[in-house]
């Protein structure tokens, strides 16, 4: 097995200091330089992913120190650099934030990198101070062992004597400045209430893509940055069949459309491996599952948005209830709130839904429902046998408005210690829940 690629993790004190327009503008910048990159997103982030590929043109995963046994961290991370000169990989959060738990699975960015040996390269705001910032960079270098700041870039510069200021105190620690990015509105990428605007919806997106590789390449030191990267110390586990998730059919229909968009690459990757077919089709084009698969499977996303679409797609609800007769369904996040009886939308409005499991949920009471899950399911299903342990979050703010009477989908618990409490709904063959799935634990 030849050498892993040398790695970088891309890094920041806190979230918003930058770290998503450096790293989509290094992955495009070392595309066009004709070097092939691999990504990586640290966390349980579903948005990223997708703008990772469209930036470096390889598919991205994610990678979960908290959800996911270090095995298939391993396994992950060896995939997405087959074949790559280089991989970079996007931390969540502040580096070192994370949750309770034992040494290298706290979920922290920190953890994968020193699980897989790749050094950091911190993007630091520097909006508001000058040396001080030379103070959070050797608090970062010192704070965890395991973990080696190669490089800092530093954004939302003022002017060169800002600059200036804050390069030599940093880099009187030992540690190079590699970048300095001026401030700049004009290269943010649209938001929504989940995050960015999805990268198959925003508009122009490659001349974004190449604007931002652009502002990095003329503010940076492009070759000492790729220089700073490092092959893995740790030996990376081969691809192998099992995967995250064991496929819930042979043939899975999986809806994907703009409103069923969040489900995890390194799921699919795992299905595809274990031998299932992957049979896409959209409800928002008013199409079912196709009769001839075993499973279906409606991932999150924003049905919220597409409420009165949805409701008006009577050939996609006749589909999936004639399927969820005989096989089984599952919903996670907004899949189950669309398997629901109603959903209300930001307005007000209320949508008739597939009434196939007796939840009613609403988007017009905001709230957000926001961490880290482990899930033990109450009874057999599409995602193994009752007592099976999953891990994975939930991301949202929509509010279960009547829970029906249907029977519980799983026990669930936070990554705090919390009593599990019923979670979800499950009727017959069909499942769902708030729950995202990372990775099955037991």
């Amino acid at each position: 097995m030849p050498p892993p690629p040398p790695g970088l993790l891309i890094a920041a004190p806190r979230s918003g200091s930058g770290k998503t327009t450096v790293t989509l503008g290094l992955l495009r910048a070392f595309r066009r330089a004709g070097d092939a990159v691999g990504s990586a997103k640290c966390g349980p982030d579903y948005i990223d992913p997708p703008f990772h590929r469209a930036a470096s043109g390889r598919p991205s995963v994610n990678l979960d120190s908290w959800a996911m046994p270090p095995a298939l961290l391993g396994a992950l991370a060896t995939g997405v650099s087959d074949g790559c000169e280089l991989v970079l990989c996007e931390a969540l959060m502040g580096l070192f934030d994370g949750v309770p738990g034992p040494p290298g699975r706290t979920g922290s960015s920190a953890d994968v990198a020193a699980a897989l040996g790749w050094p950091v390269l911190l993007v630091l705001d520097i909006s508001g101070q000058s040396q001080t910032a030379a103070a959070i960079v050797k608090g970062c270098a010192s704070y965890d062992p395991r973990v080696a700041i190669a490089g800092v870039v530093l954004n939302r510069v003022g002017s060169p004597r800002h600059t200036r200021l804050a390069t030599a105190a940093i880099e009187a620690l030992g540690i190079p400045v590699v970048g300095a990015l001026p401030r700049s509105d004009s290269i943010a990428l649209p938001e929504r209430h989940l995050g960015l605007v999805q990268a198959a919806e925003t508009s122009d997106l490659d001349r974004r893509l190449e604007q931002m590789a652009d502002f990095v390449s003329a503010h940076s030191r492009i070759d000492a940055i790729r220089s700073l990267a490092a092959s893995s110390s740790a030996a990376l586990a081969p691809m192998g069949a099992q995967p995250a998730v064991p496929p819930p059919g042979q043939r899975i229909a999986v809806a994907r459309d703009e409103a069923f968009s969040f489900l995890y690459p390194h799921l699919l990757q795992g299905w595809r491996s274990a031998g299932a077919e992957i049979r896409f089709f959209s409800p928002l084009a008013d199409a079912g599952p196709a009769g001839d698969c075993d499973a279906c499977w409606l991932p999150g996303g924003y049905p919220e948005l597409h409420a009165g679409r949805l409701a008006g797609a009577q050939h996609f609800f006749h589909q999936l209830r004639d399927f969820a007769a005989t096989r089984p369904v599952h919903g996670e996040c907004g899949g189950y709130m669309v398997l629901g009886t109603t959903m209300t939308d930001a307005h007000g409005a209320i949508h008739p839904m597939a009434d196939l499991l007796g939840v009613s949920t609403s988007f017009a009471r905001r709230k957000l429902h926001l961490g880290y899950r482990e899930a033990r399911l109450v009874a057999g299903g599409c995602l193994g046998a009752a007592g099976t342990r999953l891990r994975g979050h939930e991301f949202h703010y929509a509010s279960v408005e009547a829970q029906g009477d249907d029977a519980p989908f799983a026990m669930v618990a936070d990554a705090y210690g919390a009593e599990p409490v019923p979670a979800g709904s499950r009727r017959g063959q069909v499942s769902g829940g708030f729950f995202h799935v990372i990775a099955v634990v037991s």
